[in-house]
């Protein structure tokens, strides 16, 4: 849920900032780019913290090296957190974080089919988890199409 938070509220509050005068953040589409890169600065950032661990297992048990693969990925979510906030590369990062978002779905699926935790709690479950991923890859193709 923290990711969809982080979403929601940095648009919001880089919306109220563009409202207020902050030219670059003047719209909807500027304010998403920052909201977008607020949720992946935090997600990509567990993937090197205490919740590493328990991304780690969330990998499928097909896959070799899960804990390469959990760096990996938490090195392109921060990396395109980053892209998203220069117009330039925006769209370019958006579009790879809506296929990166869809490629990682699979151990949400594998996690809640195992019933595992993610920072001592059950991982979302599956229906839920499934709405939000929808929520993510659309915010991030309204990014890469939009504007």
């Amino acid at each position: 849920m923290a990711p969809l938070i982080a979403l929601l509220a940095g648009t919001v509050v880089a919306r109220i900032a563009g409202l207020l005068g902050v030219d670059a953040l003047d719209g909807w589409h500027p304010a998403l780019r920052v909201g977008l890169a607020l949720m992946f600065l935090l997600t990509g950032t567990a993937h090197f913290t205490s919740r590493r661990s328990d991304l780690i297992a969330m990998v499928p048990p097909a896959l070799p090296r899960p804990d390469l693969l959990v760096t990996l990925t938490g090195v392109l979510e921060l990396a395109g957190a980053v892209a998203l906030l220069p117009p330039a590369t925006a769209r370019w990062a958006a579009a790879g974080l809506a296929l990166l978002v869809l490629a990682l779905f699979p151990a949400n699926v594998s996690a809640a089919r195992r019933r595992l935790t993610l920072a001592g709690r059950p991982v979302t479950p599956l229906a839920a988890r499934t709405a939000l991923q929808v929520v993510f890859v659309a915010a991030a193709l309204a990014v890469a199409l939009g504007d």
